[in-house]
């Protein structure tokens, strides 16, 4: 098979994830992020009879003259209290074309590391704009939040349309102020729908109300998003999760390695190194729960097999042996950091990379973000709840990784504080290999 036809293989077949779209949702509070989801899942005939019944009843005793659809999502009773959201909300709602995976973020500045959580394994980012006040503050941090995480889809929803008597003028200049930002940030696919969550404009079904947009609704848009190279299926990267060792004497001699292909594709007979050690073998079989396959790719959860025996244990890594991943212990990456302590410098911290945990240490501070214009704050470098830092860590063991911007899985880490053993930070490796 030449690279063409194989090219032509990957876009044309039913791609394992294909059908599942992971969207998140940004805004503003009161921005009616939560009523637009409500209003997808209740126009998509999504809900079930109990849950409708559920919200009607709650909707009532608010005194509202109608059911509010935001209930849906704010699940919790102080947002219920509240009428925001404060924790991540995920849904989950298909259609016959499509599965989908919905997270309702806060729009609140405190919460912005709930964004980050909610958008880290997003397909698309859904940032919300109240048409009657445009681009604002929270609107750049979102964006940016969103560029930083290298979201592939941006869908700009500009709600509450029907509050501005539908001007289509107004959803340009919304429209041309956004993406003035966006050019400063580097954001990729970028959509922009006018809509009004309240009364189902363009979310579902098309408006009578503006005409004059004739480019389909959210939901046609979100069903026929194509998302089919989000994946990295050009570099091979298979991190060991698990040994499998059957304990029967049909499968006496049987050595396999489980894990999620995180880049590429892999064939029986393919050439591979294993990291670490740096010992070449082949791939014998790759195995899975309904039988082997002449070909595996991300993020398919398969069990390899290899050629020769060799030493490998969890956190190893499997890579092509003519496409090897950055191999390094001081590693630069932009972290978001999650704690109520402050980050302290040379404190130890437990690095979580795909399957590998490690020992590490941050060892310096290379500035602050401003997330409301991308660029380094000139005040304090101390990095405290929500801040978004470039920072330097040296890690006790070599770390197999990639640019988070060509590979996202590769090239995301966690960082657990040992003595609390709480999440403290969310981190994205950049710059390239030293």
């Amino acid at each position: 098979m030449n690279p063409q036809d194989h090219n032509e293989t990957f876009s044309s077949r039913a791609y394992l994830d294909m059908e599942l779209l992971r969207f998140t949702t940004a805004g503003s509070v009161d921005d009616g992020k939560s009523t637009l989801i409500g209003r997808l899942l209740y126009d998509s005939k999504s809900i079930f009879e109990d849950q409708l019944e559920a919200v009607v009843k709650a909707s009532k005793r608010k005194g509202e003259d109608r059911i509010n659809l935001a209930l849906l999502t704010d699940g919790l009773r102080a947002e219920r209290e509240q009428g925001i959201t404060i924790d991540v909300a995920y849904r989950y709602f298909a259609t016959p074309k499509r599965k989908f995976i919905i997270a309702d973020t806060p729009g609140h500045i405190q919460y912005t590391r709930n964004m980050v959580t909610g958008a880290s394994t997003a397909n698309a980012a859904l940032i919300l704009i109240d048409a009657r006040h445009g681009v604002i503050e929270q609107t750049h941090r979102h964006a940016f939040i969103a560029s930083l995480l290298q979201i592939p889809h941006i869908i700009v929803c500009i709600n509450k349309m029907d509050l501005v008597d539908y001007r289509e003028s107004v959803f340009l200049s919304i429209r041309d102020h956004f993406s003035r930002f966006a050019g400063k940030i580097n954001l990729r696919d970028i959509r922009f729908i006018p809509i009004c969550a309240l009364h189902g404009d363009n979310v579902v079904d098309p408006s009578a109300n503006m005409d004059w947009y004739k480019e389909g609704t959210l939901m046609h848009l979100l069903e026929n998003l194509p998302v089919e190279n989000d994946q990295n299926l050009t570099d091979g990267r298979f991190p060991v999760q698990y040994i499998i060792r059957p304990e029967k004497d049909s499968f006496h001699d049987f050595r396999g390695y489980a894990g999620r292909i995180a880049g590429g594709v892999f064939h029986p007979g393919d050439q591979v190194v294993v990291l670490p050690s740096g010992i070449s073998t082949k791939i014998r079989q790759i195995e899975t729960f309904d039988g082997p396959l002449q070909e595996a790719f991300a993020p398919m959860s398969v069990i390899l097999t290899l050629e020769d025996d060799i030493d490998i244990s969890r956190g190893a890594m499997i890579v092509p042996v003519n496409n090897k991943p950055c191999i390094a212990q001081e590693i630069r990456m932009m972290i978001c950091w999650m704690n109520e302590r402050p980050l302290q410098l040379d404190k130890k911290y437990t690095l979580l990379h795909t399957t590998l945990e490690t020992k590490c240490m941050i060892r310096e501070v290379r500035f602050v973000v401003n997330v409301n214009s991308g660029m380094p704050r000139e005040e304090s470098s101390d990095v405290k709840t929500n801040d978004i830092a470039s920072i330097i860590i040296k890690t006790a063991r070599p770390v197999f990784f990639d640019p988070y911007s060509k590979n996202r899985i590769t090239g995301s880490v966690i960082l657990i504080d040992d003595a609390t053993n709480e999440t403290v930070a969310a981190g994205m490796i950049n710059g390239n290999c030293p």
